[in-house]
């Protein structure tokens, strides 16, 4: 008996289409798709979940000094000439920084390892790269995922049918957190 479920692919399509659904799960918080890839991502989620769980208090708070580059009205470098040459003018900031623990930085790279990059493009100024902004989903899992079942074991994922698909009557479901 096999371990997984092989998805009519090869080795990398099913690496890619899962890691594809999981990423749309934890952004969106649900997917429809054909019952035995829910089974699948149901698999790959809890099991990032449950380290977002386990790790989202292991880490310290931390003050940083930074120079950040001084910026007009429009949001544009503030440049000053010395010698002879633009220059641009920083200012230095403290910042206070979460700083992860080696056990929380080693369950968010075991995270990256199934979650693509999300890129989100604001609705008033779509199809320009300017104003893109790419989106932590381990963050996500740590920060607002976590939390909401802190306090609750496993089954951290729903999967309700919804019935045959109309093209070649596949049974769709709808994967969901909970």
């Amino acid at each position: 008996m096999a371990g997984y479920r092989k998805l009519g692919r090869t080795t990398s399509q099913r690496k890619a289409l899962l890691r594809n659904q999981v990423t749309n799960l934890i952004y969106h918080g649900k997917i429809v798709t054909t019952e035995a890839k829910a089974k699948e991502v149901r698999k790959i989620a809890e099991h990032l979940i449950a380290l977002a769980v386990k790790e989202r208090d292991n880490y310290e708070t931390v003050t940083v000094k930074a120079k950040v580059a001084r910026k007009d009205k429009d949001g544009k470098r503030v440049k000053e000439v010395v010698n002879g040459k633009k220059v641009t003018v920083f200012d230095e900031v403290e910042k206070t920084i979460k700083k992860d623990n080696p056990s929380r930085l080693h369950a968010r790279r075991q995270m990256l390892k199934y979650l693509y990059p999300v890129t989100v493009v604001p609705e008033e100024k779509a199809g320009r790269k300017r104003n893109t902004k790419v989106i932590d989903l381990s963050e996500k899992l740590f920060d607002e995922i976590a939390p909401k079942y802190a306090n609750r074991n496993g089954g951290y994922t729903r999967i309700v049918k919804i019935g045959p698909r109309k093209g070649d009557a596949a049974m769709e479901v709808l994967i969901e957190l909970v």
